[in-house]
């Protein structure tokens, strides 16, 4: 989780005036977007020297700020934070209280996304979201509430928030036997007419959960979702914060929602991203997978 919020250091940044979105403006004519959610990527350089915003030159880079809010883990501190938690090595304790950020906060990402595409005019495919730790848990969210596909995706160090709930809901299940469910809002019910397609299944199970309503003119076995879209996701195996099985089931979870993920554990990284290993490695998911083109490098 990231506590400070801090924004990029780049010369190229603009700050808007409420300081909760920190920009650097593309170079040449703007005609890709990069949403990453909390720390600053495009100060990490790849192994030839080079950030992102020199490889991507007609990128708009983005770093919106989550807001203040009261922390569990910290004795009820205003931290900066997407979402509260109540146990860091933990995130499926007490997770009710992640509900209220994750759906404020979501709204705003989604609102982020929807004016890059309907006023900035960047087609969804030149669009990539990403963060890290709770970024990345936040920005995974989004993501399965989208009834589009992006460019691409990349998170660092990270979880999915009721990962094991979305799980559930991929695969049908109604829950335990203990009588624990008959409270649970989110869980299916026998008489539920849910979707054969797994994307779809976990996009209406994350929508309620964020309480986000259903586009008009379409129903909830008839939306698209936003399973096409490649994702990469790096984890070191000495993270204190976020430990790497984290990662990893969020990997195989959004796998089963139909995604297609590319899994890379650091060995000897610790709550961080590597430089330059996990940089050129992003690099590499942004040319091949995403198939955006890039700058010499």
């Amino acid at each position: 989780m990231e506590l400070d919020g801090k924004p990029p250091s780049a010369a190229a940044g603009v700050a808007h005036p409420n300081q909760s979105t920190y920009i650097v403006e593309p170079t040449a004519k703007h005609s890709h977007t990069v949403i990453l959610l909390h720390e600053l990527l495009e100060t990490g350089k790849t192994s030839a020297g080079k950030t992102l915003p020199d490889l991507l030159p007609g990128a708009r880079f983005i770093f919106p700020t989550a807001k203040r809010r009261r922390s569990s883990a910290f004795g009820r501190k205003k931290l900066t934070q997407w979402f509260d938690i109540a146990r860091l090595l933990d995130p499926s304790y007490r997770k009710e209280t992640q509900l209220q950020g994750l759906a404020e906060s979501a709204a705003e990402i989604r609102k982020l996304l929807r004016q890059e595409i309907e006023v900035a005019g960047v087609p969804p495919t030149n669009i990539i979201l990403g963060g890290l730790s709770q970024g990345c848990a936040m920005s995974l969210s989004v993501l399965l509430t989208l009834e589009y596909p992006l460019g691409g995706y990349f998170g660092m160090c990270g979880y999915l928030p009721f990962r094991q709930d979305i799980e559930d809901a991929i695969n049908g299940e109604h829950g335990s036997d203990d009588g624990m469910d008959d409270d649970n809002p989110f869980a299916a019910s026998d008489d539920d007419g849910q979707p054969e397609d797994p994307a779809l299944r976990a996009l209406n199970f994350e929508r309620d959960l964020l309480c986000i309503d259903t586009p008009e003119n379409t129903t909830a076995e008839q939306q698209p979702t936003a399973s096409s879209t490649p994702i990469f996701l790096g984890h070191g195996d000495a993270d204190e914060k976020k430990p790497y099985v984290l990662g990893e089931d969020a990997a195989r979870t959004m796998r089963a929602a139909g995604y297609s993920v590319e899994w890379k554990l650091y060995p000897g990284l610790g709550h961080w991203y590597k430089i330059p290993d996990e940089i050129d490695d992003i690099v590499e998911f942004i040319r091949d997978r995403v198939g955006w083109k890039m700058t010499a490098l």
